[in-house]
């Protein structure tokens, strides 16, 4: 029996999601390709969640493919099948926390290799430990990363700086990740401070954080993102959780909103 590779526990609104694989250093097996897309399905629907903390067990988040493992293939998987919206299984572990309605926070440690660091990169916010490594490190192995990580870093990645990554497949830790925008901030304790986020996060109106989220993904041009703005806004204005936003501000107490 396959023993499981994701694990996940809610609480107070906050899904606490765990690469479960550390005698592996969580490394991508197709089982873990599976367990991942269909947490990120589950989560995509589960009611009263406000966000979400995706971390790895263990001495690592993830060292990225299992080579021995994906040697054979995944059975029926083809590169070109489009079977998540516009990506394919292997990019929808990564794409998918994008295109999750909540906010998403990665807590790194150890190292986020390859696909690891692809997975990362989904996430709106990381938070890495002093000593993490991570590299894209594709070409190490004759390849190109293509977990969405191309997707995903443009907007935070400078183009000479991803290049000259993706070409070498050097390492580099967590103070040039959060130089080079791989990484939001550091933290002795990542996946601590990733629940403090996540809980500041899930004090605030819920709707409001899917509205700014849903902006923060927009993919069109300035005037069409304008629009957007103003469509959010105009659904949230004197809706019942703007207001209980307004009463507690005025209030100094803490909100209730509801889903």
């Amino acid at each position: 029996m396959t023993e499981q590779r994701v694990t996940t526990t809610t609480e107070s609104g906050i899904a606490d999601v765990r690469l479960s694989r550390p005698e592996k250093l969580n490394a991508l097996d197709p089982a873990m390709f599976a367990e991942l897309a269909a947490t990120i399905e589950r989560l995509a629907t589960l009611p009263g969640l406000r966000a979400i903390v995706l971390s790895g067990e263990g001495r690592g988040f993830c060292a990225g493919l299992d080579m021995a493992s994906m040697a054979a293939g995944t059975p029926g998987f083809s590169l070109e099948d489009r079977t998540y919206g516009p990506a394919n299984l292997f990019q929808q572990v990564a794409w998918g926390w994008r295109t999750l309605p909540v906010p998403v926070i990665a807590a790194l440690h150890g190292v986020a290799l390859g696909g690891g660091l692809q997975i990362a990169s989904g996430a709106d916010i990381r938070i890495a430990a002093p000593d993490t490594q991570l590299s894209v490190m594709e070409l190490k192995w004759g390849i190109v990363p293509d977990m969405a990580g191309f997707a995903l870093w443009r907007s935070l990645v400078r183009d000479d700086h991803l290049r000259e990554l993706t070409y070498t497949a050097r390492s580099f830790d967590a103070q040039e990740a959060v130089q080079l925008g791989f990484v939001t901030r550091i933290a002795r304790d990542p996946h601590a401070e990733a629940i403090a986020l996540a809980r500041a996060i899930a004090g605030r109106n819920p709707h409001a954080i899917r509205a700014a989220k849903r902006l923060a993904n927009h993919e069109g041009n300035a005037a069409t993102l304008l629009a957007a703005e103003s469509r959010e806004q105009a659904a949230l204005l004197r809706s019942p959780n703007q207001m209980e936003a307004v009463m507690a501000n005025l209030q100094k107490r803490d909100p209730v909103f509801t889903d």
